[in-house]
């Protein structure tokens, strides 16, 4: 009767020291179930892992592509601002040339008038008829007004006409019934113009309403 119940006591802690093993190691009381789960749970980590390189490869293509864009976007910018400022460069060469050119020709016209009034100085210091000396004048006159005409100098007209700031200042106000309000009645110093630009406005005397 003892030598029955030892034997099944010590079978019982084999079993339970094997039990214990296979907790450690392998367990051969497995139906299969749960090495198959441990094989596709390893299954799954091996795709997420090849999908999260895919993912990674994705973003380096997707910066390489922007990086290049950039790349591109700076080069093309670099060399607009290069020929803007080249243009600068030669627009700035051209009006100075312009202007250069412009005031040769215009000392070049004025030189011959200046010619003229030498002349009329000469041949006036013993002429002792007035109208000589103010027809010669008015040649000179004229020779000036036409030679400033060519070069594109314009008067600005006033007499008669309505009062405008653009064109006219006005020096003086005067009360009137001859006039309607604002009628320029005088010039008191001419205006010039060059195009659409004002050199000089006019000097105007303007009606007011008595």
């Amino acid at each position: 009767m003892f030598k029955k119940k030892l034997s099944y006591n010590k079978i019982i802690e084999y079993i339970k020291e094997k039990i214990m093993s296979d907790k450690k190691g392998s367990n051969p009381f497995s139906n299969g179930e749960e090495e198959q789960t441990v094989s596709e749970q390893a299954s799954d980590v091996n795709q997420q892992d090849s999908e999260a390189k895919e993912t990674a490869n994705s973003d380096n293509s997707e910066f390489e592509k922007l990086k290049t864009d950039y790349d591109t976007l700076k080069n093309q910018y670099v060399r607009l601002m290069a020929d803007f400022e080249n243009h600068r460069k030669r627009q700035a060469a051209e009006r100075e040339n312009l202007l250069k050119f412009g005031t040769e020709n215009a000392l070049t016209m004025m030189i011959e008038v200046l010619d003229n009034f030498e002349r009329a100085k000469k041949s006036l210091e013993n002429i002792e008829d007035i109208e000589k000396y103010k027809e010669s004048l008015e040649l000179l006159h004229k020779q000036v007004t036409d030679t400033l005409s060519k070069m594109g100098l314009e008067v600005i007209n006033a007499q008669g006409q309505e009062f405008d700031p653009n064109f006219h200042e006005a020096v003086m106000r005067t009360p009137t019934s001859e006039y309607e309000e604002n009628t320029i009645i005088a010039e008191m110093q001419k205006g010039y113009k060059i195009g659409d630009k004002v050199l000089r406005p006019t000097l105007v005397n303007v009606a007011a309403a008595e």
